[in-house]
């Protein structure tokens, strides 16, 4: 059911949010000026974007297994300190201990072996270097997918098991510390971030689900016309929604930090 085939698609599902959370995660990180990052699933290339805006680096290498990612990425990154290539985060294509602050926005839920992922980010950090990652908290505080899910699942119990809350109840920071520690890194932090998330309109909020880039968005593709039609109506009489039309949810994420031995 996930599908992350296009970057602009992305892009106005969830990378327009998550460049909101990358902004106060690398804040929080406070890292000096140039560093080598490496950014760890960079997708569209928005958690290097805010790095080489806000952090002063000497370089920053983005690795992602989707070639169409690592395309739109360089295609709009247009930094000489920037780099993409293709590669995954359970067999990174660098050197070890080649960097001084590994990163990862909103991947490691997606990674299969999430403790072969963290074991590589800390193999590629210098020693003393930090490695950091932030996840959405699905469980509790990602309203957009939540609404979305919660209405789904009223309409087809079978979504339920498909709700990413239900898939990914590790990405809490109890849980997030443990695969840290467990990783081999040290002085592990958690840090909440918490980021709005306004609709113009609901088109604004249902459309990126036609996309059919992420869980929900595939899910939405799968179902007939008239199912679709369904739940999109369900979702519009259940959003909160001003009297402007728009729709103004909250999105939480959780935030790790550690350092490599």
């Amino acid at each position: 059911m996930d599908s992350w085939a296009g970057g602009r698609s992305y892009e106005s599902y969830v990378g327009r949010w998550s460049r909101l959370v990358a902004r106060e995660f690398l804040a929080w990180l406070d890292r000096p000026a140039d560093a080598g990052w490496l950014d760890v699933g960079c997708g569209t290339g928005a958690l290097t974007e805010m790095v080489l805006a806000r952090c002063a680096p000497s370089e920053v290498v983005g690795v992602d297994p989707s070639p169409s990612f690592v395309e739109y990425a360089a295609a709009c990154v247009a930094d000489p300190r920037a780099s993409f290539q293709v590669g995954t985060a359970q067999a990174l294509p660098v050197d070890d201990a080649a960097f001084d602050v590994v990163v990862s926005g909103l991947v490691l839920n997606f990674v299969p072996d999430r403790s072969a992922a963290l074991r590589e980010m800390r193999r590629a950090a210098r020693p003393g270097g930090t490695v950091a990652a932030y996840v959405w908290d699905y469980p509790d505080e990602m309203q957009l997918m939540t609404h979305f899910w919660d209405t789904a699942a009223g309409l087809a119990p079978a979504a339920a098991a498909l709700h990413e809350g239900a898939r990914f109840p590790f990405c809490r920071p109890e849980a997030l510390h443990a695969l840290f520690t467990d990783a081999g890194l040290e002085n592990v932090e958690a840090q909440p971030v918490v980021v709005p998330t306004v609709f113009g309109d609901f088109d604004d909020y249902w459309v990126p689900f036609l996309s059919g880039t992420g869980p929900a968005p595939a899910y939405a593709m799968s179902l007939g016309d008239g199912d679709r039609a369904h739940l999109r109506e369900a979702l519009r009489a259940r959003l909160p929604t001003e009297d402007d039309g728009s729709i103004h949810l909250t999105a939480r994420a959780w935030a790790l930090s550690g350092t490599a031995a």
